[in-house]
């Protein structure tokens, strides 16, 4: 159910909630909040929250740092995992400065201006992800350790696949607060487990894909054990990946999705920095099914973007998945910067090049000489973005200054 402000009123005065959590990212998209009591509620959606915004990351420093949150009512969802009695319910903020100005910085407002530009073009774009992460178990004094939770393989079950009662924990929590995992299973690494989630409208996804970290942790830690969402946990086993899955839909037929890919393709050098955060990311890729290569196909795994085999409803609506991106990518921020691509890619009538239909983990390097890579290390990525008149044009200059400091 969508709520009002009104309605949002009502619903925390009829059923005993006692404290909200107005929920937002850094630019780096880790979730923050700050917990009001009800009676703050109405000034909260008529004139904001005030936060400090130099204590938070890439938000700025000490001077004019004042900034306001703002609750979006049609994000509310109860904290399932709180007491029943004396509520928690959670809702996702708009910042703006004290004047009323947009925050540069909020990513979430980056989103939806990328999708009112694409609804302004006549296009809507879906989006869903694939998360993979780590479970590892902690010491007598509650620290993780690097001691994997179990040692199962791909898609394993009980008792190998340990981490079975804890997916189903994170499913039943998600859905309680109305978010429906398509499916979920243990992943290649010991310890390693994947859930996926159907495509949707990108602003619904970004906020599903913030919410999905915060249970997964919740719920571990709950269990006794971490959550791990780096890039690369353990050395020469598989990474975590999180694979944007991506479609685009129109009023008048046409193909669509191969200039979307072919803009993607186009850019995916300048914004690889956004989608693979940290140094330990570039360890990831080119290894364990990790992408490395700029390259396309259908139903194949070692390729940058892969076109998944339709089935169901799916097969109205062809989807292309990326899959460079790992946990630590600001969703807000990786979805925006992939739609603003696919949209050049539409409007250029960018030609999808051919499809590269081998295995390029085992394909002869002659052949992978010729092929364009992504950026090797954390400081190309860097200096790709920073030349980027794709990235000048649409990011705000203050975001791109803290992913380059990181």
């Amino acid at each position: 159910m969508t709520y009002t402000p009104e309605e949002t009123m009502q619903y925390v005065a009829e059923e005993d909630v006692k404290f909200i959590r107005l929920a937002f990212v850094d630019v780096f998209g880790v979730q923050k909040n700050i917990s009001i009591m009800p009676g703050e509620l109405e000034r909260a959606f008529r004139y904001g929250i005030p936060i400090d915004a130099s204590a938070i990351a890439g938000f700025g420093g000490v001077v004019h740092s004042d900034l306001l949150l703002h609750p979006d009512a049609s994000t509310l969802a109860v904290l399932p995992w709180r007491p029943e009695h004396g509520r928690v319910v959670r809702m996702f903020c708009t910042i703006t400065h004290p004047d009323g100005r947009e925050f540069s910085c909020d990513t979430r407002s980056f989103l939806k201006k990328a999708v009112a530009l694409a609804e302004k073009e006549g296009y809507s774009f879906y989006i869903g992800s694939e998360t993979e992460f780590y479970l590892f178990n902690r010491d007598e004094k509650g620290q993780p350790t690097a001691e994997p939770y179990d040692s199962a393989g791909y898609m394993d079950i009980a008792p190998a696949d340990k981490g079975e009662n804890v997916r189903r924990e994170i499913c039943l929590d998600l859905e309680r607060m109305g978010i429906i995992p398509e499916s979920s299973h243990h992943s290649e690494g010991p310890g390693q487990n994947q859930i996926d989630f159907r495509r949707s409208d990108p602003l619904t996804a970004a906020d599903d894909a913030v919410t999905f970290r915060s249970v997964v942790s919740t719920i571990a830690a709950r269990n006794g054990l971490c959550a791990d969402f780096s890039p690369k946990p353990i050395k020469n086993r598989s990474g975590n990946g999180f694979h944007i899955k991506i479609s685009v839909a129109r009023n008048e037929r046409g193909e669509l999705l191969p200039k979307v890919i072919a803009g993607i393709l186009r850019r995916v050098p300048d914004i690889t920095l956004f989608l693979n955060t940290s140094e330990e990311s570039y360890m990831r890729l080119g290894t364990n099914k990790a992408p490395k290569y700029i390259t396309w196909s259908s139903e194949n795994r070692s390729q940058l973007v892969r076109i998944p085999a339709p089935f169901g409803e799916s097969h109205d609506l062809r989807a292309a998945e990326l899959r460079s991106p790992d946990p630590l990518a600001n969703p807000y921020l990786a979805f925006a910067l992939l739609i603003l691509a696919g949209l050049e890619g539409l409007k250029d009538d960018a030609e999808l090049p051919m499809p590269v239909d081998l295995d390029l983990y085992s394909a002869d390097e002659q052949l992978l000489s010729g092929l364009k890579t992504l950026p090797h290390d954390f400081d190309e990525a860097v200096r790709a973005a920073s030349s980027s008149d794709f990235v000048a044009k649409y990011l705000c200059p203050k975001i791109l200054e803290s992913y380059r400091g990181r």
